[in-house]
């Protein structure tokens, strides 16, 4: 069994010369949000949910996105409704978020 249920990294990526990363779209703000979030609803510590930031996923352009373990499932989010929804239907539920998914890469 693993220690959290789900372990969620949020791309947290700046890149230099103007290329497109994700935490040009707010990424740091949503994973503190995420995390505070979490907490609130008692999703977070052992046995549920872990929250952390990630260096570059190599999605950027997909971006923002955040990536939840272990179902390999992807995300992208526009705002905290977008972050609310994947935390109330995924990570509490189980239920995954579709409409937010990135397709697999092929």
């Amino acid at each position: 069994m693993s220690y959290f249920k789900h372990h969620v990294f949020f791309c947290c990526n700046q890149r230099q010369g103007g290329e497109t990363s994700c935490n040009d779209h707010g990424a740091s703000a949503m994973q503190v949000y995420a995390k505070e979030r979490t907490a609130e609803l008692g999703l977070k510590g052992k046995g549920s949910v872990r929250i952390n930031k990630a260096g570059c996923l190599g999605r950027c352009d997909d971006g923002p996105v955040l990536v939840v373990y272990p179902d390999n499932v992807w995300y992208t989010y526009v705002d905290k409704d977008d972050i609310d929804e994947i935390i109330n239907e995924h990570l509490a539920h189980g239920r995954i978020v579709e409409r937010l998914r990135l397709a697999d890469p092929a």
